[in-house]
């Protein structure tokens, strides 16, 4: 489900963005492109060192909206390339997700688990 576009973007420097809705609202946060990884399984990895607001959203409601982009990646109309991700999120604190994420980043605290629903390219 993860496209070819999508992993070569996650290679090159920029910023994704967080979208969660929780109690108070909707609310964003940013993160490395390079930050993130994939698991065998699909799942979008991300480090949280902070991201407590995110958390406690995520706890409320579990759907989440990741963008991320390049521009120096092809798109669908020439340079740059961007992607929306629809997911469910969850915070782990343990187990393979956890672990995998531990050993590239010391300052990591948990990991922000998303299991992608749709990854459409919008540019």
């Amino acid at each position: 489900m993860i496209p070819e576009k999508l992993l070569e973007i996650l290679k090159q420097d920029g910023v994704a963005a967080i979208a969660t809705l929780g109690e108070d609202g909707p609310h964003l946060v940013n993160t490395w492109n390079s930050y993130i990884r994939i698991c065998e399984e699909g799942r979008i990895l991300i480090p949280a060192g902070y991201m407590n607001r995110t958390e406690a959203n995520v706890a409320f409601n579990p759907e989440v909206l990741i963008t991320v982009g390049s521009s120096k990646v092809q798109g669908l109309h020439g340079p740059g390339a961007g992607f929306l991700i629809k997911g469910d999120a969850a915070f782990v604190t343990s187990g393979p997700d956890f672990d995998l994420l531990k050993s590239k980043f010391s300052w990591l605290r948990a990991t922000l688990a998303v299991t992608p629903i749709s990854v459409t390219q919008t540019w």
